[in-house]
């Protein structure tokens, strides 16, 4: 057996391998990433094996957004909304998408049942945050998309019993014509606390962006947030609940441009030596100024009299 035999990547592998490529697509490119991945397996079982497995994870931690095949309505792709296999539920509509995530559509909808929607009692709150958020949303990101959902005790029927809704909230700006992409998903898990009178917020925010015009550059920046405030009405509740979330998500984007903002002229110069003589930027547009080989030379006494 040859030493290419022996090196050779097994099936499982070469699954695994492809798997990790789709998992780790930026927002928008995994369709571009799949096909890549297709061309190289060569071997369409593999392929069908490593999408069938990955586009659901990736679908679901970007939390997409499909419109129902009537136009109805839509559906966030979250693991708050999984009720079953491919099948997602929109509280809005109170219908259930059945998702095929490989093509990233809505096959069809049903009604959703009694059991798979919350009390009356649970609806309020959901339905009056949800108000909220949209507006807020509406206001905050240009395309962004929310959903508000029940985790835990969908079935309180009253009060005296604690129960949590989750918000959350995904925005994206795809250009790959403009070799850029960038996405904003933000997760926000409200327990309410009966006995306490209080309602406790906890939320991880998370930036993606993408730029690959000659060359690939990505940003992944990750944020986490604990707050609290009264439980009161479904409404009042829900106001300040969804001040909490603006006031956060508001102050998490204000840190990222500031940083950023300041790049060319702290954190990039950090990563090089100063001029010592000139104390002028360096200049990254015409580097061909500068030539190892020459300093060298003229160093070593070598260098070429005119």
């Amino acid at each position: 057996m040859s030493d290419e035999e022996e090196t050779q990547p097994t099936d499982v592998q070469k699954i695994e391998i492809a798997k990790w490529f789709l998992l780790n697509a930026p927002a928008g490119e995994i369709q571009y990433i799949a096909k890549d991945m297709k061309a190289v397996l060569q071997d369409e079982t593999l392929y069908i094996t490593a999408a069938a497995q990955a586009f659901p994870l990736y679908n679901k931690s970007h939390m997409i957004c499909l419109d129902f095949p009537d136009r109805s309505g839509e559906v966030m792709v979250t693991p708050f909304s999984e009720i079953g296999e491919n099948e997602y539920l929109d509280p809005r509509t109170a219908q259930v998408a059945i998702v095929d995530h490989v093509n990233q559509v809505c096959r069809r909808a049903r009604p959703a049942n009694d059991e798979e929607l919350p009390t009356p009692y649970i609806e309020e709150y959901r339905y009056a945050l949800d108000i909220e958020v949209t507006k807020y949303v509406s206001e905050a990101y240009p395309k962004g998309i929310c959903s508000v959902h029940c985790v835990n005790g969908k079935d309180v029927e009253e009060p005296g019993m604690d129960f949590e809704l989750v918000v959350v909230v995904s925005a994206a700006r795809l250009s790959p014509q403009n070799f850029c992409n960038g996405s904003w998903r933000s997760i926000w898990n409200v327990e309410f606390k009966d006995e306490a009178q209080l309602v406790e917020v906890r939320g991880t925010l998370q930036v993606g962006a993408h730029y690959f015009e000659e060359g690939n550059v990505q940003l992944d920046a990750k944020h986490e947030y604990k707050d609290s405030t009264m439980f009161t009405s479904p409404e009042d509740s829900a106001h300040s609940v969804t001040t909490i979330i603006r006031h956060h998500e508001t102050e998490y984007l204000n840190s990222l441009q500031t940083s950023y903002s300041k790049l060319p002229d702290a954190t990039f110069k950090d990563l090089r030596r100063k001029l010592p003589v000139t104390r002028t930027l360096f200049p990254w547009h015409n580097t061909s100024q500068f030539s190892l080989r020459k300093d060298i030379q003229k160093s070593l006494g070598l260098e070429k009299k005119k």
